[in-house]
């Protein structure tokens, strides 16, 4: 057995069965290995930035950890995107990393560089494999830091001199006991926090229940609803959660606006503000003579619980505050189709009329997303995926992964034009898997969150040529002549109508469609 041949099994042996592979010649090893140990999955992908926001997609649907396979730096480099996507969601993944091998890295050939360094800007945990007996124990440590808690991008870094030569047997998996002992003191500052919270709660002050991490699952949810209802303070989740339980059955939560000014309006004039798996509020960007910092003056800050700890620590204080509190549940409710002109409203309103029950939503049509959230609160019980790092191309990756990790369930990728174009690669993936992945592509021909920041930042000496910048149109990107291109089936939407009948026939087919929904910018 072989290094490459002992890190693969190791994988499986420790769960991590699927691995987003864009390789080159210091992974053949690894590839060759795919052969020795069928129960991997490698899933061909042709830039690393699909194989890299595949992980983070999988990771968010199957709680577990699937492996990248990357070539060299530069390959990493260009998977840095939706790594850091996946480090902000605190998504597990082991991203493996080849080099070149051990004695040929003092010639500094050509695709040399420092790729501990790279690693380290998006990872938790960096190891670089030194010799073929320790890939397997290394692998392991690997699996077991991806998981964490906190659950984080674990790479491990090897040489293709490691992966070819003689390795032992596997390690047993590693687990998490390795870890630091800090029970002790994690559950008396849990109790403090636990007091604190309760103690802002009962005050009769204004006080807001900010949600994220795991507490934004039915768990989570419905104590947090329990807790909102009992004491009357306002229930908010982050702007972009991981994952996001919804729908019928379920209580509803807002979700934190992106726009400063929203979000300030949301968050009122609270006295307290609870953090339970969320990061206290700042605005996304500096803007002239605003301010960063979107906490209310004067209000106080309590963290009851980071992210993996979120759900635990809100069913302890539901049961304090609010014991024998209902949470409310989202109703039922039929959609009437629209008809007429195809806008971001009308199409949402056609999103939540036909959404099927069990899918998973992957969001990523940026300013035609505005109509969403309301046009699909009644809509089937589903699982809502966001651009939780802000880094766009995210959504044809992440839609991918979460196809494969949930393949009995209607994944549903609403994507911006603009971000398609980062990693419409995908598409390729999804044909060549057969994944049944219904893309929509809201086709403004323009980066329209842009124009709108344009405005937003003051830049009044703005003009045509900046604008032009700005503009997706000239030539006009065919999004179906794109998908047909990579075996995706593909159409193209201009009314209601025809938007509503392509994807109740997209979603009633099995296999990837894409539906190109062409829809005015909501941002002039």
């Amino acid at each position: 057995m072989n290094g490459a041949q002992a890190l693969i099994r190791a994988l499986v042996d420790a769960g991590v069965d699927v691995c987003f592979a864009n390789p080159g010649t210091s992974e053949m090893h690894f590839v060759a290995a795919l052969d020795a140990v069928p129960e991997m999955r490698g899933v061909l992908t042709l830039y690393e930035g699909v194989a890299t926001g595949a992980a983070d997609g999988y990771a968010r649907m199957a709680d577990r950890p699937a492996a990248t396979l990357l070539h060299l730096g530069p390959g990493l480099a260009n998977g840095l995107s939706n790594l850091h996507n996946a480090r902000r969601a605190g998504t597990p993944v082991v991203n493996v990393v080849g080099d070149h091998a051990t004695y040929h890295k003092r010639f500094d050939a050509p695709l040399e560089s420092d790729i501990d360094a790279i690693a380290g800007a998006v990872s938790g945990w960096v190891r670089r494999s030194d010799s073929a007996a320790q890939v397997a124990s290394d692998t392991a440590a690997a699996v077991a830091a991806a998981f964490g808690p906190p659950a984080q991008v674990a790479t491990l870094i090897l040489p293709a001199d490691v992966s070819w030569s003689e390795a032992g047997e596997p390690a047993a998996p590693a687990t998490a006991a390795g870890q630091s002992d800090t029970t002790g003191q994690v559950s008396a500052e849990a109790g403090e926090a636990m007091a604190a919270a309760a103690k802002a709660l009962r005050s009769g002050e204004p006080c807001v229940l900010l949600i994220g991490g795991d507490a934004t699952r039915e768990a989570g949810l419905r104590s947090a609803s329990r807790i909102a209802i009992a004491t009357d303070a306002k229930l908010l989740c982050e702007t972009f959660p991981t994952r996001l339980e919804r729908g019928v059955g379920l209580p509803a939560v807002e979700r934190l606006g992106y726009l400063a000014e929203m979000a300030t309006y949301q968050l009122g004039e609270a006295k307290h503000l609870i953090l339970a798996g969320a990061r206290s509020p700042v605005t996304f960007f500096a803007y002239p003579d605003k301010p960063s910092d979107l906490v209310p003056q004067g209000c106080e800050v309590h963290v009851l619980a980071e992210p993996s700890y979120a759900n635990a620590a809100l069913a302890t204080l539901a049961d304090e505050v609010a014991a024998g509190t209902d949470a409310p549940l989202a109703p039922s409710g039929h959609i009437e189709l629209p008809t007429g002109e195809l806008t971001a409203e009308t199409s949402a309103i056609v999103v939540g009329a036909l959404l099927p029950e069990a899918a998973v939503v992957v969001d990523e049509a940026n300013t035609s997303s505005l109509f969403l959230p309301t046009a699909t609160a009644s809509a089937p019980r589903h699982d809502w995926l966001t651009l939780t790092g802000g880094s766009i191309g995210y959504g044809l990756p992440a839609a991918t992964g979460a196809a494969l990790a949930c393949p009995d369930r209607p994944i549903l990728c609403l994507e911006a034009d603009g971000s398609a174009m980062y990693t419409i690669s995908a598409l390729w993936t999804q044909a060549r898997e057969n994944l049944d992945i219904t893309t929509i592509i809201y086709h403004n021909s323009a980066y329209a969150i842009l124009r709108m920041e344009l405005q937003r930042v003051g830049a009044v000496e703005s003009g045509d040529r900046a604008r032009a910048l700005l503009d997706l149109s000239g030539p006009t990107l065919d999004f179906v002549a794109l998908a047909t291109g990579m075996g995706v089936p593909a159409s193209r939407a201009t009314t209601a109508e025809e938007f509503s009948d392509q994807l109740a026939r997209a979603i009633a087919e099995p296999g990837p469609h894409l539906i190109e929904a062409v829809v005015p910018s909501i941002v002039p």
